[in-house]
């Protein structure tokens, strides 16, 4: 079953008016070919608890906390650009992807700013920053290509060169789709790995690159990883290894809870953004809606999640690091890290020493590796700090806003 056959190739769920949605509802033809069957059962009566509803509706009451009007599209990218071998284009049917977008009213002649989520997670991530950022950016988040309200096509992948080009030949189709260029890209954690090397393939349409917390640049020879090879060598450690190979994922956990999988899912961030946050704890309200839409989108169908096991290693060890291809960055990068990040901010430190593009790198106070939900007001100076240029062009100099620190 397609999980995504009942959503429209465009749809507005926000408060932009009749006008526009009528407008964006126009463009909807494409989606008419998707499967016209789904489940009949109800969520009480199911092992796993969700469907294509479900995650629908989680998504349109977390984005009930944005005040900026939106408009959230089915953006079709088709069934894979002519020649390519990426294994999504050989999957068990030929019908269209979609990538699920979310594109924020600004102000006219804003910079085009595209957020791209990282590894378990999907652009309502980003629920705290969009009405900040869009005062400044037209901005345009996605779910990335098997996650969130995307397509999940089936995964089958089988190297690491193969799922590089999974994301980032999905995420140029959707470029094109959208007729995008000069842009700045930020991407999370994996996204920033994605991001990254998108930005390598594309330099061309990406004017500026924000990594936030970006994973991919250290890789298991480097010699902080001596620990590693010592766990490995344990019990404990060649069973969480053997896991990992067998592309074992978090998202396997929660569906294989059933109905017990939301609760897990609850107790998960209640504790990461409420008890244990580095930063502003999420209000109730918030973690209640942020919550409901973790799990559903976490319990879909599995798609991207398998990516893991052939971009990282057991430890989260790139197989391809980034630090590797430093000296072909051809794109300006500003690097964001929070002060309790797990991901080191020293990677980047490195790659640095080897750019021959204008770096930076940020790190943020009371904010851990999701920087942008625990901090969000030093997160977003931040990114106006390293946008500074385009967003206001008489303050290239400006100064860097207090609380935050170059690296």
């Amino acid at each position: 079953m397609n999980p995504f056959r009942s959503r429209v190739s465009s749809s507005i769920v926000s408060n932009m008016g009749e006008e526009q949605g009528s407008s964006a509802s126009a463009s909807t033809a494409t989606s008419s070919s998707r499967a016209k069957t789904r489940s009949t059962w109800p969520s009480i009566l199911r092992w796993i608890p969700t469907s294509t509803d479900h995650v629908i509706a989680a998504e349109k009451r977390l984005f009930s906390l944005v005040k900026t009007p939106y408009v959230v599209e089915q953006v079709n990218i088709g069934s894979g650009p002519p020649g390519s071998k990426t294994r999504w284009f050989r999957s068990k049917s030929d019908e269209p992807r979609f990538i699920n977008t979310v594109t924020f009213q600004s102000k006219e002649d804003s910079p085009t700013l595209v957020m791209v989520h990282g590894y378990g997670a999907s652009q309502g991530f980003f629920f705290r920053n969009f009405d900040a950022l869009a005062s400044r950016f037209k901005i345009i988040a996605i779910d990335q290509l098997g996650w969130g309200g995307s397509s999940r096509p089936d995964f089958t992948c089988k190297s690491t060169e193969e799922t590089e080009a999974w994301f980032i030949d999905s995420f140029e189709e959707w470029r094109k789709a959208k007729n995008l260029s000069n842009f700045i890209l930020l991407g999370h954690s994996f996204g920033g790995y994605v991001a990254a090397k998108y930005a390598l393939k594309h330099p061309e349409h990406v004017k500026h690159l924000i990594l936030v917390g970006s994973a991919g640049f250290s890789s298991e020879s480097d010699s902080k990883s001596e620990w590693l090879a010592q766990f490995r060598a344990t019990w404990k450690g060649a069973i969480l290894n053997h896991l990992w190979e067998s592309n074992f994922t978090p998202q396997k956990v929660v569906r294989g809870l059933g109905p017990w999988g939301p609760g897990l899912v609850r107790r998960y961030t209640t504790a990461r953004f409420g008890a244990y946050s580095t930063g502003v704890a999420l209000a109730e309200e918030e973690s209640k809606l942020l919550t409901d839409y973790v799990y559903h989108t976490l319990a879909a169908k599995a798609s991207g999640e398998l990516c893991l096991k052939f971009i990282f290693s057991f430890g989260a060890y790139a197989r391809k690091p980034l630090l590797q291809s430093a000296s072909e960055w051809k794109v300006p990068t500003t690097f964001i890290y929070g002060f309790e990040d797990w991901m080191s901010y020293e990677g980047a430190q490195q790659a640095r020493q080897h750019m021959k593009v204008p770096c930076e790198i940020i790190r943020v106070p009371q904010g851990g590796h999701f920087v942008f939900i625990d901090n969000p007001t030093a997160f977003h100076s931040a990114v106006f700090y390293a946008c500074r240029m385009y967003i206001s062009p008489n303050l290239e100099t400006e100064h860097l806003p207090e609380g935050l620190t170059l690296a």
